[in-house]
Order: structure tokens, then C-alpha cells, then sequence
């Protein structure tokens, strides 16, 4: 069976997390998979820009690397980066077949889509100087913590994913923190509890340090002058260059001159953006930085806190166009009429593009809206 008809067969998650599944699974493959150093990447917002920061320099400093990033928002190949490439078809189903000839069947039966695929990473990635492994929803029942780690890079740490990570920042900030293996550096957090996760992990023995540690005023300013990027998304830049720093590797700004963040605030052409965002700290910065009033292209998840979310955004709303997903996560058109109508918001059928418009609500979103766009159907 070809990889893409497999994976199909799989849920992305397990509701009812086994903490022994992927390390037992792993523990009979492990010998046969050579890992390169890893670099690990937790948080809630951020991580798959800050990998790909650090990615893209590494790579034009003359390392090869691999990006373990999710979700995807066209072709699953794009949760396998390699040397600035997503991993093509061949390579693919060439893994996906050694992986079947390496674990047993009720093994590879049992494991779900985003630990299988983890697997298939870890064996496109053998061989390289660098692999930058983001965790896919928190930390230490995360299928990609069973890898040895170099050091654990972390983002801004918010409430999303409650169900599965607690109700508090502190029970959401431990559960991904207890990841760190070794070393970490944390990178720009906004809630004061996520300090007293940390000074824990020091009392236990880990190296934990501030990525603002690594540069002077001055490096700042002057990076800032050549960041072509959304201001939002420049911490996890300075996240992903002070591994660099803290490893003796030089960089430039104008390293990341030709990288292209795909669904991260990007202007896909004149006062048309799309963002991948999907929870209130996302739409927190969208709206600072958006130019001017828009109309909403927006969908959600049932589980998220799409009434805040609406109401952070409605300053910045024009008119919010409903876009069809399909998608057993989406919640019910019905409620999110609702709930933008008692905020005052209007709401219609998404039909067409009407600038200045931003897609946002999740990469479900993103990927109906693209794949319409790239057909034509939305001009």
C-alpha cells in the first residue's frame, strides 16, 4: 500500500495519550535509524517559522539539514524538509517501505498518523549535520521527544490545545518544558508563571538560557534593519540565531533574504494575506499588524476559542466571509454566525476575493482557500 493511501487509514492523534507507545515502538528501530544531532522545537506559536529560520541559515552556511514541520497546507511532502526541498514522491514511498520492513505489523498498525509519519522523518533525515524536529502538540507525550536532543528551542508559550495540555499556562508550560532533555533556550514568553516551570528544571540540573542573552542592543537593532519579515515573527528569528550564537556558527540577515514563510502573515499579493494562525494569541498580533481594516476569510476548529479570537480581530473586520471546509474538526457554521453577530461582526458566504481581505483560522483555511485560488474559482 503507497504511503498516502496508509496514512489515510490513520488518525492524526490518540484522545487517550499511551506514553509508552512511541518510545516501545521506537526502542526496536532505534539501532537501525541513524539520527543526526536533533534539535528540538516546543511551544504554541512560532515553531514552524523559528525552524525554518534556523533551517534555511544553517543551509546556507553550508550544513545539511532537515525540518520536521506540521501541519502541512497543501502536499504532505511539506512536513519533510531536506536542504531546502520538501521531500519528493521517491524518497517518500522509499522510506515509507523500509519503515514497514523495520517494525512489526501490529506495531505499525497501532501507531497513529503524525507518530508514523515522525518515523518516516527520522529515517529521510539520516545522515545530516542538523535536524530541527517540531513537536506537534506539546511536549513530553510528544511522538517526536523519543529522540536524543542537542537542545530544545522554545517559543511562546500560550492556552491552545486544552483538552490535551490543561487549563493553565503553568499546567500547559510544564507539559511541553519536561520535554527539555539537556538544554534549552527559551524564547519570548508574555505570562510570568512559565518562570517557575523553568527555575524548577534548573534546580534539577538542565541549562536553560534567555535567547535575548545572546546579542547586544546594538546586533539587535541592526538585524531589525534587514528583517523583511511580519515584526511579529522576528523573536523567533532571534530564537533560531542564538543556537547559532551559542554554537559558534556564523550568520547574516541577509541569509534568510530569499526564504519564503508559506501561510505566515504572507501577502500573496497586493493587501491579500494569508496566516495559518488559529488560536488568540495569533489573532493578538495579526491585528497589530495588519495596515488597515479587512475582510475576514475565516473558518475554525469547534475546540477553539474562536469568540476571543473574533473579538481581538474585530477592530481589524470589515466583513467576515464564511469559507466551506471539510474537515470533521470545523465547527458548525450555525455557532460561528452566532457568535460574530453578537459581536457586531457581519457575516456572508465566502464567494470571491474583495480587498483588502485576510485568510485566517487555521491551515484547513488556507489550504481550501489556496487550492481555490491557484484554480482560479476565487478571482
Amino acid at each position: 500500500m503507497k504511503v498516502s493511501e496508509f496514512l489515510n487509514q490513520k488518525p492524526l492523534f490518540y484522545k487517550e495519550i499511551d506514553v509508552l507507545r512511541m518510545p516501545r515502538a521506537y526502542s526496536l528501530i532505534r539501532e537501525k535509524i541513524k539520527m543526526p544531532p536533533v534539535i528540538h522545537i516546543i511551544g504554541t506559536n512560532g515553531k514552524g517559522s523559528t525552524g525554518r529560520f534556523l533551517a534555511h541559515t544553517l543551509l546556507k552556511r553550508g550544513y545539511t539539514v532537515g525540518h520536521y514541520t506540521s501541519p502541512h497546507i497543501l502536499k504532505f511532502n511539506e512536513r519533510i524538509w531536506i536542504n531546502g526541498s520538501d521531500v519528493d514522491d521517491e524518497t517518500l514511498e522509499r522510506i515509507h517501505q523500509k519503515l514497514q520492513s523495520l517494525l512489526p505489523k501490529e506495531v505499525i498498525n497501532s501507531l497513529s498518523y503524525f507518530e508514523y509519519t515522525t518515523f518516516l522523518a527520522a529515517l529521510a533525515f539520516e545522515g545530516l549535520d542538523f535536524v530541527i524536529m517540531e513537536a506537534g502538540l506539546g511536549g513530553e507525550f510528544d511522538a517526536t521527544n523519543v529522540f536524543d536532543k542537542k537542545i530544545s528551542l522554545v517559543t511562546t508559550i500560550d492556552k491552545d490545545h486544552q483538552s490535551f495540555l490543561g487549563d493553565t499556562i503553568k499546567e500547559i508550560a510544564t507539559t511541553k518544558l519536561n520535554s527539555i532533555q539537556k538544554e534549552a533556550i527559551i524564547g519570548r514568553q508574555i505570562h510570568d508563571k512559565i518562570e517557575d516551570v523553568v527555575l524548577k528544571l534548573k534546580a534539577e540540573g538542565k541549562k536553560i538560557y534567555k535567547y535575548l542573552d545572546f546579542f547586544s542592543p546594538e546586533e539587535i537593532k541592526d538585524l531589525q534593519k534587514g528583517f523583511k519579515f511580519a515584526k511579529f515573527l522576528f523573536p523567533n528569528y532571534l530564537l533560531a540565531m542564538s543556537f547559532l550564537k551559542k554554537e559558534g556558527i556564523p550568520f547574516s540577515i541577509k541569509d534568510v533574504e530569499d526564504l519564503a514563510l508559506k501561510g505566515r502573515f504572507e501577502e500573496i499579493e497586493k493587501d491579500l494575506w494569508i496566516d495559518v494562525g488559529h488560536n488568540p494569541l495569533a489573532a493578538s498580533e495579526i491585528v497589530k499588524n495588519l495596515p488597515k481594516k479587512v475582510n475576514l476569510v475565516y473558518n475554525t476548529y469547534a475546540d477553539k476559542d474562536y469568540e476571543e479570537i473574533l473579538k481581538i480581530l474585530k477592530p481589524k473586520i470589515k466583513k467576515l466571509y464564511l469559507i466551506e471546509v471539510e474537515n470533521d474538526r470545523i465547527e458548525e457554521p450555525g455557532k460561528i454566525k452566532e457568535a460574530a453577530r453578537k459581536l457586531g461582526i457581519e457575516v456572508e458566504e465566502f464567494r470571491g476575493i474583495k480587498k483588502p481581505m485576510l485568510v485566517f483560522g487555521s491551515f484547513s483555511v488556507v489550504e481550501k482557500f489556496l487550492k481555490e485560488y491557484n484554480a482560479g474559482k476565487s478571482l
